[in-house]
């Protein structure tokens, strides 16, 4: 008997929080599911926790060539399930996660995703009060999501045909890569929000470090390039304007929100890639152009805008 749900869990040394993300999905209300443990070549004592996993729905592959989509890419290889839910192995769920999430998308025959609430923990401020997105699914929705990722990976559940039929995750994408494959899977059926909290997204050393900042917007920003390349025929529906809107704008607007923070070393990347295609505001354009300086003038023209 194939399993009803497939978890997909990619893992490098994660021996301080792998426990905890075990232990929440052995704690489901539904328990027919199956849980793919991808070891990305662990050197810490992961193994050995799952190896003391004493449940036969664990399944552990190894895979000694890094890189979470590539993890992910294999669990779905080896997925039986109907349904595809996937867990970090330093995230958790509520106990009631895929009993809820399952029950919301089995009830619909068109529907191919569900997504729930989350919580940040370890974020001060709003920013780790718990969250309920809003209904994605109404004549807006495609807009709607390319104007960004709008639930962690651990929070939504899929159908298996609808993820296999996407491609599963595209390994040229370091970040966004999820973000593409749900933009993907949402244009093929309906999508069902689930107005609970039900996951959890861990934030180990409080506010995450901005290094990847940059990346994340470019990443995002190629990803929805390639949507539309692969859309044609959204494309023309939405229109040249709204797509610049959607992607160059969101890049620059990302890029401003660095730069305002101070972070200038993550918005020049993202301001060089917008002035030398040549987009912007003329305003704009003056304000990017010093990327295209070394760091150490740039920080000097703005320290004397400052003065």
């Amino acid at each position: 008997m194939h399993p009803t749900v497939s978890i997909i869990m990619p893992c490098y040394n994660g021996m301080q929080h792998i426990q905890a993300a075990i232990d929440s999905v052995l704690q489901q209300t539904f328990n027919d599911f199956e849980l793919i443990v991808v070891d990305n070549g662990s050197t810490d004592r992961t193994p050995e926790i799952l190896d003391s996993v004493n449940d036969s729905r664990l399944r552990v592959f190894n895979l000694l060539e890094r890189g979470v989509s590539r993890a992910r890419n294999l669990g779905l290889k080896e997925a039986r399930g109907t349904f595809i839910a996937f867990l970090d192995s330093d995230d958790t769920w509520n106990a009631a996660f895929l009993e809820k999430m399952h029950t919301a998308l089995a009830s619909d025959c068109k529907a191919v995703l569900a997504y729930c609430g989350w919580q940040n923990l370890g974020l001060p401020g709003p920013r780790g009060e718990p969250f309920v997105p809003s209904d994605y699914e109404n004549p807006d929705k495609v807009t709607t999501l390319l104007e960004g990722c709008r639930w962690p990976i651990h929070a939504c559940l899929t159908k298996s045909n609808a993820i296999i039929g996407a491609g599963g995750f595209d390994t040229n994408f370091t970040i966004a890569e999820d973000y593409l494959l749900w933009l993907e899977v949402s244009v093929t059926g309906t999508i069902i929000r689930v107005p609970e909290v039900l996951a959890q997204y861990h934030h180990h050393d409080g506010v995450q470090a901005t290094q990847n900042q940059a990346l994340a917007a470019l990443d995002t920003f190629r990803a929805k390039q390639l949507f539309f390349r692969r859309h044609p025929e959204i494309a023309k529906q939405i229109g040249p304007d709204k797509i610049n809107s959607l992607t160059w704008g969101k890049l620059i607007q990302q890029g401003n929100i660095l730069h305002w923070q101070g972070d200038i070393e993550n918005a020049r990347p993202i301001f060089r890639k917008a002035l030398l295609a040549g987009h912007g505001s003329l305003s704009a354009k003056l304000r990017m152009l010093p990327c295209l300086l070394p760091l150490s003038i740039h920080r000097t023209i703005l320290a004397a805008k400052k003065s």
